[in-house]
């Protein structure tokens, strides 16, 4: 019995229930309005004549229902107290004032307290001795009043043998019965809402937390993302950068032997090296104002951690390797094709500005959209065909971009919903360059991913 009593008021759980803010001045506001509606309920049944036979004085009345609705002041902060203080509270005006007892307004205040001893005890352990002690009283007070009244019952047979009832039980006990099972069912129903109401508590609790947890996972892996993005950039801004240097030195020796000799072409070289050195200089400074942004980096991860595990870029993947570029988007794009997808390139280059412009390193950005976006058509994407587009062109301001948008024409495929890293990176990137992007669906249908890349500095830059 007391494992199924354990069960039933959730005595092993550990949790404690926390107390709304300003509960006391609540409780106290519910116990004026409640002494309030007894009072004027007592007034009410007394001009009706219903109270005329209470021998108790006025002021005995009053006081009784005074500290009932004084309970209800401390029903959260001492929610046991309150139960076993209602209880007492019942036995004894109900023996003596049955009357008072026994008005609406008295019977609400019960109820509320034993639905505040269920629905706010701390200590679920004590609340079921609480409740059994309570069940045992109200038990022995019932079983005494249906001995009081099977005495009753036979003074009235003994002096009245015509008023009788025609019912199977005679009219004393049948009323002290019915009485009897109203309070059961009324006080079980204030602990099962009691229960109810612990219970409701408890799970929305639960799911705070589970909501806390998963916001906590979410920011972590996105953390995540970043930190894997910006190495990743890192370790490319190393094969960029070596590409200019060493085309530096290749120039700068080439002038070296023929400036004495041929100072036009000397000179050519020359131009050549102070092209790549500013070049450099730019695609570094993109590259290493994202690195050093420390209000995003989180403090765990530094650009000189290793990869993480499972990085493709530290597998030796060739596919992920920081050599490709812009150019190289359309023998990406051909090996995505099978029997049953294709995909199709589009180049359209704005006046004096050819792909072979674009620099290595927005080449490269470009070719890691282009590659993140194909593979998600092919894994989330029910559709069959993917259009990948160059472009190259002039902002309104004169300054040249170069663009790469992948669309498709599928629906979500069921299941297959990724973690959104992806994306988070592709986004990392372009804030990276100081560009744009749009992703999502597109209003015909489909997805859409377009990112467009500034890729020549302010010359005024270049010369700080």
């Amino acid at each position: 019995m007391w494992a199924r009593l354990n069960r039933l008021f959730d005595a092993e759980d550990a949790w404690t229930r926390p107390l709304p803010e300003n509960y006391l001045r609540a409780d106290a506001v519910l116990a004026l309005a409640m002494f309030a509606c007894s009072a004027v309920g007592l007034e009410i049944l007394r001009s009706m004549g219903v109270l005329g036979g209470e021998s108790a004085p006025l002021w005995a009345q009053y006081a009784a229902m005074a500290s009932a609705a004084a309970l209800l002041a401390i029903r959260r902060r001492l929610p046991l107290l309150t139960g076993l203080g209602a209880t007492a509270h019942l036995l004894i005006i109900g023996s003596v004032m049955p009357l008072v007892m026994g008005q609406v307004s008295q019977q609400v205040l019960y109820f509320i307290a034993v639905y505040s001893a269920v629905a706010w005890a701390r200590d679920r352990r004590a609340l079921v001795g609480v409740a059994v002690g309570i069940t045992a009283a109200l038990v022995v007070w019932m079983i005494w009043y249906l001995a009081l009244g099977s005495g009753m019952q036979q003074i009235l047979d003994s002096l009245d043998d015509t008023d009788r009832s025609s019912g199977l039980v005679p009219p004393v006990p049948a009323y002290l019965v019915y009485t009897a099972l109203i309070n059961i069912v009324y006080f079980g129903g204030a602990a099962a809402l009691g229960i109810a109401s612990w219970r409701g508590a408890r799970r929305r609790h639960s799911l705070a937390e589970q909501a806390e947890t998963i916001e906590n996972q979410a920011e972590a892996l996105r953390d995540r993302a970043v930190v894997e993005e910006r190495l990743r950039i890192a370790r490319e801004l190393h094969d960029v950068i070596a590409h200019h240097v060493a085309a530096i030195g290749v120039q700068a020796g080439a002038a070296r032997r023929v400036m004495g000799l041929d100072p036009d072409a000397a000179a050519g070289a020359l131009r050549t090296v102070e092209e790549s050195s500013r070049s450099a200089v730019g695609e570094m400074r993109a590259l290493l104002g994202a690195l050093r942004s420390a209000d995003r980096l989180p403090a765990t991860a530094s650009a000189g951690d290793p990869a993480p595990a499972g990085d493709p870029a530290s597998t030796g993947d060739p596919s992920r390797s920081a050599g490709h570029g812009v150019t190289d988007i359309e023998r990406l794009a051909a090996s995505h094709d099978s029997a049953d997808f294709s995909t199709s390139v589009s180049v359209v280059t704005g006046t004096g500005h050819p792909l072979e412009e674009v620099p290595p390193i927005v080449g490269l950005s470009l070719y890691r959209t282009a590659q993140e976006a194909l593979a998600n058509v092919r894994r989330h994407s029910t559709a069959d065909r993917a259009g990948v587009v160059l472009r190259t062109g002039e902002n309104p301001g004169g300054n040249p971009y170069a663009e790469v948008e992948i669309t498709d024409a599928g629906r979500p495929r069921a299941g297959t919903s990724g973690s959104g890293l992806g994306l988070l990176g592709m986004r990392e990137r372009v804030r990276s360059h100081g560009g744009e992007c749009e992703i999502g669906p597109r209003v015909t249908g489909g997805y859409r991913v377009r990112v467009r890349l500034p890729y020549r500095p302010d010359v005024d830059a270049d010369r700080e």
